[in-house]
């Protein structure tokens, strides 16, 4: 016959087991719910970020050059298919378009495919070149060709 200490032990031990459990139960509830609200926010700051980022870079390409270069307040606005307009307007070569901004042949090549961008210096000489007609733009290169090279 069972030792009344040892069944009294086990029930002891029993009822806590069920006391224990009613209460993790709830905790692993709320656990559980937590870590789905937090999986929520974590996704929706990942949205959000992910459109200040679309939303800089729109802002970056349209905004102003940040030196503030230009002293009317009129801002330049650079895109590859103008200058290919520009050149065409004017009639020269790509070669003729690099000697009058002062770059390499190369550099108007990659600005026109769009490839790389002129950097702010250079902005002012292509904003020179939208206001000449195609007898300035000869002139300015029979001057150019007629100077000494600085080589």
């Amino acid at each position: 016959m069972p030792n009344i200490a040892s069944v009294l032990k086990e029930e002891i031990a029993r009822l806590a087991r069920k006391e224990l459990r009613a209460s993790t139960d709830r905790l692993k509830q709320v656990t559980t719910q937590h870590r789905s609200e937090l999986a929520a926010l974590k996704r929706r700051i990942a949205d959000l970020e992910r459109a200040v980022a679309r939303l800089s870079r729109g802002t970056a390409k349209s905004s102003p050059d940040a030196a503030g270069d230009e002293p009317e307040g009129k801002a330049f606005r650079y895109s590859a298919k103008g200058l290919v307009a520009q050149r065409r307007r004017l009639g020269i070569s790509a070669a003729q378009m690099a000697r009058l901004l002062g770059v390499s042949v190369q550099s108007v090549y990659k600005w026109e495919e769009g490839t790389s961008r002129p950097r702010a210096r250079h902005f002012p000489a292509i904003a020179e070149l939208r206001a000449m007609g195609r007898r300035d733009v000869a002139a300015r290169l029979a001057e150019a060709a007629d100077a000494p090279s600085e080589d």
